[in-house]
């Protein structure tokens, strides 16, 4: 499937800022699961982007502007070519040994609660992959979608305890639950196309958990189910805050609001 994504960022600030820093984990590398056609990340105005590779093997853009500065804009656009495999991930970088995806974080660390989820939901099985799909299937009956709910950077502990929450907190949910299972688990970041549904408020998470003998399977509970080819992957980490797709800061007594307009449609569509 062809997909072609038109991402914009506004940042305003009430009073115009002396510098600001973005770290942007926005361009796909290409996979067995994704062949990256064309991509571009543009900015208007006066401002310096720096590419590189983060530890994880994401592709991340470093962006400073001196300041004062008011607006930025950053234009993001491109097309991908996806493949559906099943959820399994092939062909993508991988820095790190699969024990390495089995640490805690903050965001991901399972209280008395979560631990006593993930027991009585996937206890039962003893293959990780039943495990795996045991949790996705049971987080979206637990939780509430909700995106009025959490701040992106929420806790899968405290997203479980008040029932509802956006994908990033369903994503956390599952990796403390599978983690505590010890199944490595880790975060992604993307976009999901959704037919008939081309503009979007926000990207997409989702988590991928290593199993013996397939290797990387992609599992997203905010849907309760493996990625397809609707699925285009971002970043990974070992969660929100290592794979998110913009983080930054800025310097100055100021206020920092965001626009975003995304646009995630096939080919086909935009042609139509």
């Amino acid at each position: 499937m062809r997909i072609r994504i038109t991402h914009e960022t506004v940042y305003h600030y009430s009073e115009p800022a002396k510098s600001a820093i973005q770290l942007l984990r926005l361009t796909p590398r290409g996979s067995d699961n994704q062949t990256v056609l064309s991509w571009t990340i543009d900015l208007d105005g006066d401002g310096r982007l720096m590419r590189r590779e983060d530890w994880y093997g994401n592709i991340v853009h470093s962006l400073s502007v001196s300041g004062p500065v008011s607006q930025i804009t950053l234009h993001v656009a491109g097309e991908v070519e996806t493949t559906d495999t099943a959820g399994l991930v092939r062909g993508g970088v991988e820095r790190f040994p699969e024990l390495f995806y089995l640490r805690e974080t903050p965001l991901t660390r399972p209280d008395a609660a979560l631990r006593d989820f993930a027991e009585l939901t996937a206890g039962r099985f003893t293959n990780p992959l039943d495990q795996a799909h045991a949790l996705m299937n049971a987080i979206p009956e637990r939780l509430r979608f909700d995106t009025q709910a959490t701040s992106a950077a929420t806790a899968g502990a405290d997203a479980f305890a008040a029932g509802h929450g956006v994908c990033q907190d369903f994503t956390h949910v599952f990796l403390g639950a599978a983690r505590f299972l010890n199944i490595p688990a880790r975060y992604v970041s993307g976009y999901l196309h959704k037919p008939g549904e081309a503009e979007q408020e926000a990207g997409h998470a989702w988590a991928e958990a290593y199993v013996p003998d397939l290797g990387w399977v992609s599992f997203d509970p905010a849907n309760a189910v493996s990625a397809t080819e609707h699925y285009v992957r971002l970043a990974i980490g070992l969660d929100y805050l290592d794979a998110a797709p913009v983080r930054g800061s800025y310097y100055g007594i100021t206020r920092e609001a965001l626009d975003v307009r995304l646009r995630i449609e096939s080919a086909r569509q935009a042609q139509a």
